[in-house]
């Protein structure tokens, strides 16, 4: 198995990363949606299987893109959140979701989210980076 990056294009670093079907998704959920809880990210709708779900999480722990701890409320729990590193994805993020809602009839992306988007980029980063805290 390989240990490092295929090469050091960006394009794809970026994909030896993320370039499954889940670990965007993921982080999403973390960085766009809020949740926090393994059992929050199992319900979310595209419908993960567990043994996915804990292996993506993994990883991205291992990547040093989110952190998991354990939930101060129930000890059995464990909290996951994004890193600055994965809070660095917000940009990239925004992107696919303008893009995708443009070409996506059908899109689930709210008009609101998309004028806010479009008139202020930088302030709706800055208010997704605060509300998602990176975890220390």
């Amino acid at each position: 198995m390989r240990s490092g990056p295929r090469s050091h294009c960006p394009i794809s670093y970026l994909l030896d990363l993320f370039g499954d079907s889940w670990s965007l998704l993921l982080m999403r959920d973390l960085i766009l949606n809020g949740k926090r809880r393994y059992k929050d990210l199992l319900e979310s709708e595209e419908g993960i299987a567990t043994n996915i779900l804990a292996d993506r999480l993994s990883r991205l722990e291992k990547q040093g893109i989110v952190t998991k701890r354990r939930d101060p409320g129930n000890k059995r729990q464990y909290l996951y959140a994004p890193t600055a590193k994965g809070l660095d994805l917000i940009p990239l993020m925004l992107e696919m979701i303008q893009w995708s809602a443009s070409h996506d009839p059908d899109t689930t992306a709210s008009r609101g989210f998309l004028r806010r988007l479009k008139a202020d980029r930088e302030g709706l980063i800055a208010e997704i980076r605060e509300r998602a805290e990176p975890a220390q």
